[in-house]
């Protein structure tokens, strides 16, 4: 049997983790290879058609660290010193030549590490209808040429980020027999290992809700609209400018205002209020937020604690003191990966 079918069976055997641990908190370890390119099943990133929600994360979790090995890591002075602004979170604009480069900002801030393309373990299964309808456009203008603006305010709600007490964190005692039986050389140990406790364990993540909006235009008008963004700035442009450039009159397509958690009253809320009038063009637009404090404040209040909107996973190394052991785990993971991301 070839090296590459052992490797292909072997990731086939990666079943899920059993589900010890479904909520979501530092250090909690889960199987990256159970849902890889499902993962917005089980984690709230974007907008979804269930009854239930409540839940922001409920991928299966192992937790593998005692909890006197984890340490929140602290504020910094700059953050503790920050006077409370109007709106908690940040606003993005990000320029994208085409749907693999929109897929890829809206994942902006999930890192998988080992992963060289994180989006697709969220996106691998997603077809035309279910893109589009994620990203609330139509589905004939996710082909090229088209080229795609993401506009996203994002409120934050809870943060945290792990800072392990030192290089060699306490194990849970189960975790640290089956540590101890990986050998060097062997895939097998690491695939019993992975199935039993998991691949990555989440070292930060951020919380909260945000409202999303994309537009679609031609490659000529794109490209002078990105150029001009980039000698000048949003800052820089006045309202008029904004309502111009991300209008019907320039864009082909203006994607509907959607929330990451599916929260309908606040898309109603962004309908009725960030409505722009340009000429004869009537819209629900983003940019009305660009400037107006007092629509800003309402919608701090208005996104809750619903989505996940940052996540960082790191591989278990940790879990492995020996130097050698750590490697070959990491060469494993690393190999299994990049097939997963060639083959799904």
């Amino acid at each position: 049997m070839s090296s590459r079918a052992e490797l292909l069976i072997a990731l086939l055997s990666l079943l899920l983790l059993p589900a010890t641990g479904q909520l979501l908190h530092l250090g909690a370890a889960i199987n990256i290879f159970s849902r890889y390119g499902y993962l917005s099943i089980s984690m709230r990133v974007v907008p979804r058609n269930d009854t239930d929600t409540t839940w922001i994360f409920r991928e299966p979790t192992v937790d593998i660290f005692k909890n006197s090995s984890l340490h929140p890591a602290p504020l910094s002075m700059k953050e503790l010193n920050q006077p409370k602004p109007i709106f908690t979170g940040d606003f993005h604009m990000e320029f994208c030549d085409n749907l693999k480069q929109l897929l890829q900002a809206y994942f902006r801030d999930f890192s998988v590490e080992k992963l060289d393309r994180p989006w697709r373990a969220f996106t691998g299964s997603w077809g035309r209808g279910t893109i589009a309808r994620h990203l609330g456009i139509n589905s004939t203008y996710l082909i090229s040429p088209n080229c795609y603006v993401l506009i996203r305010v994002a409120r934050h709600r809870e943060k945290a980020r792990l800072s392990l007490q030192d290089e060699e964190p306490e194990l849970d005692d189960a975790v640290a027999r089956e540590a101890d039986s990986v050998r060097v050389g062997d895939t097998a140990s690491v695939v019993n290992f992975i199935r039993s406790f998991g691949s990555h364990y989440i070292a930060s993540y951020v919380t909260g809700n945000s409202l999303y909006q994309v537009f679609v235009y031609s490659q000529e008008v794109y490209r002078s609209l990105k150029q001009k963004m980039k000698e000048r700035g949003v800052a820089a442009l006045s309202n008029s400018e904004l309502s111009s450039y991300f209008s019907p009159w320039y864009a082909e397509h203006i994607g509907r205002i959607k929330s990451a958690s599916g929260n309908a009253t606040v898309e109603a809320w962004a309908v009725q209020y960030l409505r722009v009038h340009y000429y004869f063009f009537t819209y629900p637009s983003l940019l009305k937020l660009h400037g107006d404090a007092s629509l800003l404040k309402t919608l701090n209040e208005l996104l809750g604690n619903e989505a996940l909107l940052q996540l960082d996973l790191r591989t278990l190394v940790p879990a492995f003191k020996d130097p050698d052991k750590r490697l070959w785990f990491q060469d494993v993971v690393d190999n299994y990966l990049k097939l997963w991301e060639v083959n799904m």
